[in-house]
């Protein structure tokens, strides 16, 4: 197979631009054409370039992807005509190029779970074992119902995300501009102006003057540093694991964010483990599939540790409890689900538990940082201000003498 980059016309006659893989030219224009496209020209490019270069379709995107495929095996349609009516209808024009490459590979005899597994940068892991699973189960229409809600719950969490920082980001930058204006603009101001006057200085406006100085004269070493230090931490984090392992323990450590962080983590751990398992993927499994998408080193090990202890013939109660990671309420649940014969629906409900838990949790911090910041950076301001001011009414005051 060979890479292409193609300029092709749609139906509507708008020019589209992309890469596909093809035997030779007169297949590439057979697959163009099955997607409804004209081929006008191409070229044959290296295969070092990737075929689909990072992911660029949207959580939205994919949502309604799986919604109506869900939708068509649900009704009785086949996979393949599913999937080609599918293709057919998606605006995004690198969408349309994967799924008419997974049609490609379906024909060629691959299953719908491998051949989604050849774009790990659009379908990943957790997705391609639950399309497993319900191909191996005969319930792929569920599955791709439970992906669908799970999608909705992500797409929701990264909203809440979103605007927890947004005040915060908007605040701080607007004011932190405006004491770097002060700063840098203001302050040499005044000291040229109060210099002329021969005025004398309180302390905390000598402090504010050499400030200004120090960011004035040094301004490229406050940039600089900071990125530095960030660029040499990251080397270390990637080069050896225990850094790595010393940052993640201190992220979900840190004041607010760390406790909020790791609730977080594990909601999307639950979540995970309850739709793996409720697909009919085994329990060590979906821990270790959940295991490389948590996302933090100390985490990732306590779920190795808890899938060592029952695999060592340990319930999973017993291997939760023994790693410490979940809270008493959360191993009761569990417990009872262990011993009810109900694990899929005690997951649910931890799953559930966590997501309210997030939600919650997002809104205290929200309410609790929107006024502290306010207090802070009004401090801030305020004793800039005060540092400004009292010397310039003292010199009015002396020249209304």
């Amino acid at each position: 197979m060979q890479t292409f980059r193609y300029k092709a016309l749609d139906a509507r006659g708008h020019g589209l631009v992309g890469r596909m893989e093809a035997a030779n030219d007169a297949d590439l224009e057979l697959r163009l054409g099955r997607m409804g496209l004209d081929l006008i020209h191409y070229k044959e490019v290296s295969t070092a370039i990737p075929l689909f270069p990072g992911k660029r379709i949207s959580r939205v995107e994919m949502i309604t992807f799986c919604y109506h495929l869900e939708q068509l095996l649900h009704a009785g349609v086949p996979i393949l005509e599913a999937l080609a009516d599918l293709r057919d209808t998606l605006d995004n024009v690198r969408f349309r190029e994967v799924i008419a490459a997974i049609i490609e590979n379906i024909e060629g005899g691959q299953s719908f779970s491998d051949a989604l597994g050849n774009f790990p940068l659009v379908f990943d892991k957790i997705f391609c074992n639950l399309i497993k699973a319900g191909e191996q189960s005969g319930r792929l229409s569920a599955v791709l119902n439970n992906i669908v809600e799970s999608l909705k719950w992500q797409d929701e969490l990264a909203s809440q995300t979103k605007r927890l920082l947004m005040y915060p980001a908007i605040v701080g930058t607007v004011v932190c501009g405006a004491i770097v204006f002060i700063l840098i603009y203001l302050v040499p101001l005044l000291v040229n102006f109060l210099e002329n006057m021969g005025q004398t200085l309180p302390l905390h406006t000598r402090l504010l003057i050499w400030i200004s100085d120090a960011v004035v004269s040094y301004w490229y070493l406050l940039l600089g540093i900071p990125l530095a230090v960030f660029g040499i931490v990251r080397q270390l984090a990637v080069r050896y694991p225990h850094v790595r392992m010393q940052l993640d323990s201190y992220k979900l450590q840190v004041w607010v964010f760390g406790p909020l962080l790791k609730k977080i983590i594990l909601t999307r751990f639950a979540n995970y483990f309850s739709l793996l398992y409720a697909s009919g993927v085994t329990i060590l499994d979906s821990i270790t599939i959940v295991e490389g998408i948590v996302g933090n080193r100390v985490i990732a090990q306590a779920l190795f540790d808890m899938r060592k202890h029952i695999s060592e013939g340990k319930s999973i109660s017993e291997s939760i409890d023994n790693v410490s990671l979940f809270p008493p309420l959360v191993l009761r649940m569990i417990r009872v689900g262990e011993s009810t014969g109900a694990l899929d629906s005690a997951l649910d409900n931890v799953s559930y538990f966590y997501n309210r838990e997030v939600k919650e949790a997002i809104e205290r911090v929200q309410v609790l940082i929107e006024p502290a910041l306010t207090i802070v950076l009004g401090l801030l301001l305020g004793w800039v201000v005060l540092a400004v001011l009292p010397p310039i009414y003292d010199v009015v005051v002396k020249l209304g003498k």
